[in-house]
């Protein structure tokens, strides 16, 4: 027996082997999963006492793509983080504000259930409450194509993290079109953990694109902004204790910090972040604070 197999049966017996559930494809280890998937969320129950009772709405992006193939070849099966997604969903509920489900074409959201806290009654009530959303989203293509430029429906637009965030958003043209339409409108934009990979798409040539050279002298519209997001750092170690099966593809904070954002954590320990109309959250822990940051700046401007 070699050296490799000899740390392989090591990390195996420790847990630390990431969970292999199809030929290929892979979850979290067992180990990481105790460390990073609690069976319950830190969500608060946060109640507002101005709930808001206007026409304005959230819309939500979400991934629809299930697998990260890691420069080993082995898949990540993945998605949106449904800590990430599901207690901000609660305190948008309390505060008054309807969220409407989309994704880049409208096929089927993508949830990591392998994160799922399976002892959070709240979490997963919510969860019962949008299975019909997320399983019939809509299309961010056709709304961007048929309805945007005469929109007045939405106040945010909310990315939920996860890897499956970096994975199809940050190349979607309808969605850089999208984020664009909404920060020239002033519209908050809220992104946690991973959500913020989806941000990239915002420096892509438009649908229907003007000239290269017009293209390549606009700023990225979040240059010179300040957030906090899931570390590169952090993320170079996950394969070491099995959370993910291999070395990831490309690291999306590298190429948020390369147009000129500044991400202002080093560890995902719940922060939270407002630059402008920006929010930003670090991870699974921050979702609470993060839920309530973005409903109390919401009824603060809507109110």
């Amino acid at each position: 027996m070699n050296i490799q197999d000899l740390l392989d049966n090591a990390k195996d017996t420790l847990g630390l082997q990431p969970q292999e559930t199809n030929a290929g494809v892979y979850i979290p280890s067992k180990s990481s999963l105790k460390l990073a998937a609690p069976n319950k969320t830190n969500y608060d129950h946060t109640e507002y006492d101005t709930p808001y009772t206007g026409n304005k709405k959230i819309l939500m992006v979400c991934t629809e793509q299930q697998y990260m193939t890691m420069e080993n070849g082995k898949k990540f099966e993945t998605g949106n983080h449904p800590v990430e997604m599901m207690v901000p969903l609660l305190h948008f509920k309390k505060a008054g504000f309807n969220v409407d489900v989309f994704t880049p074409n409208g096929e089927s959201v993508k949830v990591e259930q392998w994160a799922m806290p399976e002892d959070d009654d709240d979490v997963k009530q919510i969860y019962a409450e949008y299975q019909s959303k997320l399983e019939k989203p809509k299309s961010i293509a056709d709304f961007v194509k048929n309805d945007m430029a005469d929109s007045d429906d939405y106040a945010a637009i909310f990315i939920p993290g996860g890897h499956g965030a970096m994975i199809g958003l940050p190349e979607d043209k309808s969605l850089g079109e999208l984020l664009r339409w909404s920060h020239d409108n002033d519209l908050f934009i809220l992104a946690i953990c991973h959500g913020p990979a989806a941000l990239l798409s915002a420096n892509l040539s438009g649908v229907d694109t003007a000239s290269k050279e017009n293209e390549s002298e606009r700023d990225f519209i979040f240059k010179g902004y300040k957030m906090v997001a899931f570390p590169t750092v952090m993320d170079k170690q996950m394969p070491k204790i099995g959370y993910l099966p291999g070395t990831m593809p490309w690291y999306f904070g590298d190429k948020l910090e390369e147009l000129g954002v500044t991400i202002d954590n080093k560890l995902a320990s719940g922060q939270t972040h407002q630059d402008r109309k920006l929010i930003s959250g670090d991870g699974p822990l921050a979702a609470n604070d993060f839920g309530k940051l973005s409903a109390n700046q919401l009824l603060k401007v809507l109110n």
